[in-house]
């Protein structure tokens, strides 16, 4: 488990939405930097946070990411993205692009900050996933999410030796811009991001986020044509 407290955090994707939430929660437990990053270069008025443009697309740009937060001690790979169009009949630019910022965009992190965690003890890794994981019928978009959560499992295992605590994160529908023409519950960014931290803070190694999340991992072990959903993709 690794407290919030006086830990230096970096947040991708923390310009807005559920990263913005994350950032807001960790400096209200107390965190004593946060590098939070955006696809272009922003600003934030709070002395405790550091903007950061960032593109997860890019090794150069995860590089000089890590170079500038030597110091981070707990990273959360929130950075992601939702095209609309199916696997067949999807673009298949958005496809690709799809898969390199939710599943390689994650791993370059990953791969930059391991060695900056190892040397503060450990640390702690987040990487986002989904509900859509477990669930068929979401594109691209799940696909993307299926693959990182098999990603974070291996990630854990290579990651062990170290002592770095890795956690996946299982959603439903987050009230943010990149669902809002889904007509779905949806739970607010703020308590999604609480739920989350307190995760992190507790030593979990998956945090379930919702209800949904919780009965459909249940389901896992049942016959595979329950796995689906119909979404507008």
């Amino acid at each position: 488990m690794v407290a919030v407290q006086g830990k230096v955090v970096v947040v991708t994707g923390g310009r807005r939405g559920l990263g913005a939430a994350l950032v807001d929660e960790v400096l209200a437990r107390g965190a004593a930097k946060v590098y939070s990053t955006g696809r272009s270069a922003f600003t934030d008025d709070r002395p405790q946070v550091v903007p950061h443009a960032l593109d997860v697309r890019s090794a150069e740009s995860v590089g000089a990411l890590a170079r500038a937060a030597g110091d981070a001690e707990i990273v959360f790979n929130n950075a992601g993205i939702l095209h609309p169009g199916s696997l067949l009949g999807g673009g298949f630019d958005d496809l690709t692009d799809t898969f390199d910022i939710n599943v390689f965009g994650p791993l370059r992190v990953a791969r930059a900050f391991a060695p900056i965690l190892a040397a503060k003890g450990g640390g702690a890794l987040v990487n986002m996933h989904s509900v859509l994981s477990w669930l068929g019928g979401a594109g691209a978009y799940g696909a993307s999410k299926a693959a990182i959560w098999s990603a974070t499992n291996s990630l854990r295992s290579e990651l062990a030796a170290q002592h770095t605590q890795v956690v996946g994160v299982h959603a439903g529908f987050i009230d943010t811009d990149m669902v809002s023409e889904i007509a779905a519950d949806k739970m607010s960014s703020a308590e999604v991001a609480r739920r989350i931290v307190d995760g992190v803070e507790d030593g979990a190694l998956e945090v379930l986020a919702d209800d949904l999340s919780v009965d459909v991992k249940a389901a896992l072990s049942g016959p595979v044509e329950n796995l689906s959903v119909t979404l507008p993709v």
